[in-house]
């Protein structure tokens, strides 16, 4: 008796029935990844649009690009620190040159102002200016007690200004007996000088004097036969130690 297998739907599959099954699953997978990898190039071919792709170059390009503008910032602005700094530099030492230049003119004006000033205070003048001589040293006469005159006598009417002949300190000032009102006068250089018969004193003992500077007016006080400033000039402060007050004015540079 021959059998047969039963049909229907209850009959199984077979093996190789379920191998083609497998493997046409697996071609139909297989079309749809590669249909799914070729759909652009496919629409590419087919003249439609082709999507960006994105690789990262774009942001890298952007970067640079950002980079070298924040570089040229930098350097422009390191030049321009340069710049500001040559200039303030510039302008500090041009400043300080200026002040130097200000301060070599005002010291050498302040030396200059200094030496005229020493030259003043060591310089002599005449104790009445535009006089002259009318008693000689060691003139002879009874009108002195010693004999001969001590000093010399410069014309000089009543109230005429009477100055010291030098720089020095007052040691006396005030009535002086036959020289009537009287100054004497320690010079600088340790010599005395002194002026007499004064009709006025503008000066007192202790007091600095220099050269020029008034110290009364001539009159006719004391031992005197008419106005006239007796000038002595001597080694020490007393009476006895005069010395020839022409030779010494001239030892000072004056002209008499």
């Amino acid at each position: 008796m021959a059998f047969t297998r039963a049909t229907g739907k209850h009959r199984g599959p077979s093996r190789l029935s379920r191998k083609r099954a497998g493997a046409s699953v697996a071609a139909i997978a297989t079309t749809g990844v590669i249909g799914s990898l070729a759909s652009p190039a496919l629409a590419a071919e087919a003249g439609g649009p082709t999507p960006a792709e994105d690789t990262g170059l774009t942001q890298a390009v952007a970067a640079d690009s950002l980079a070298e503008q924040i570089g040229a910032q930098a350097d422009a602005q390191q030049q321009e620190a340069a710049l500001t700094a040559a200039r303030e530099k510039a302008e500090a030492e041009a400043k300080l040159r200026a002040e130097l230049r200000v301060k070599a003119a005002r010291d050498a004006a302040e030396r200059a102002a200094r030496e005229a000033e020493r030259k003043r205070l060591a310089t002599y003048t005449l104790p009445v200016a535009g006089s002259h001589v009318s008693t000689a040293y060691r003139a002879g006469s009874a009108l002195w007690s010693s004999g001969s005159h001590t000093g010399v006598d410069f014309h000089a009417a009543s109230g005429t200004k009477v100055v010291a002949v030098g720089m020095g300190t007052v040691v006396e000032a005030g009535w002086g007996g036959a020289y009537g009102n009287n100054v004497v006068i320690r010079m600088h250089d340790g010599t005395y000088t002194q002026y007499g018969h004064l009709s006025s004193i503008s000066v007192s003992a202790g007091q600095q004097v220099t050269p020029g500077q008034q110290i009364g007016l001539a009159g006719s006080t004391g031992n005197s036969t008419g106005p006239h400033l007796h000038f002595e000039a001597r080694t020490g402060q007393d009476y006895g130690s005069d010395i020839d007050p022409i030779a010494y004015l001239r030892s000072h540079g004056v002209r008499v």
